[in-house]
């Protein structure tokens, strides 16, 4: 997952994650990516910093990596993040790739009222939402193959 500053048409700055850098540009150029305050699809990425993760001296000794946390609150918001990940996980039912199928089974009342989690492409998770069906999508860890 990669996290891109963006600016739209209007001026107006906000975040995105993409899969990928290719997954930004694919999506960008579908008109796919859209500015949350005016709903412009001219977005461009804007100037960032990145953050390079620098290892201890007792990890270069150890030959081990050290996560990048760059203060007290990253790694609060890092614990906050994996708690919400665990008690999802703890409190819905994993439908995996049918996710979307399921969302609308359920909408539909065609399946059981039930909470639920999966898989969805952007293009999907898109057409939920504009179908006034609620999802909230939340990326995956950094190293989730999915």
């Amino acid at each position: 997952m990669i996290l891109y500053r963006l600016i739209c048409s209007e001026g107006h700055e906000f975040e995105s994650w993409f899969r990928d850098s290719e997954a930004y540009d694919r999506q960008a150029a579908q008109g796919a990516v859209s500015c949350p305050f005016c709903h412009s699809t001219k977005v461009a990425k804007a100037i960032m910093a990145p953050h390079v993760a620098r290892r201890s001296a007792r990890a270069r000794e150890e030959g081990t990596s050290v996560p990048a946390l760059h203060d007290e609150r990253h790694a609060a918001l890092r614990t906050m993040i994996q708690e919400l990940r665990q008690k999802i996980a703890a409190s819905t039912e994993d439908v995996g790739d049918r996710f979307p199928e399921e969302a609308r089974r359920i909408q539909d009342g065609e399946a059981e009222m039930r909470a639920i989690r999966g898989r969805a492409s952007f293009e999907e998770a898109k057409a939920l939402l504009e179908d006034g069906i609620e999802i909230l999508p939340i990326p995956g860890p950094p190293d989730e193959s999915h």
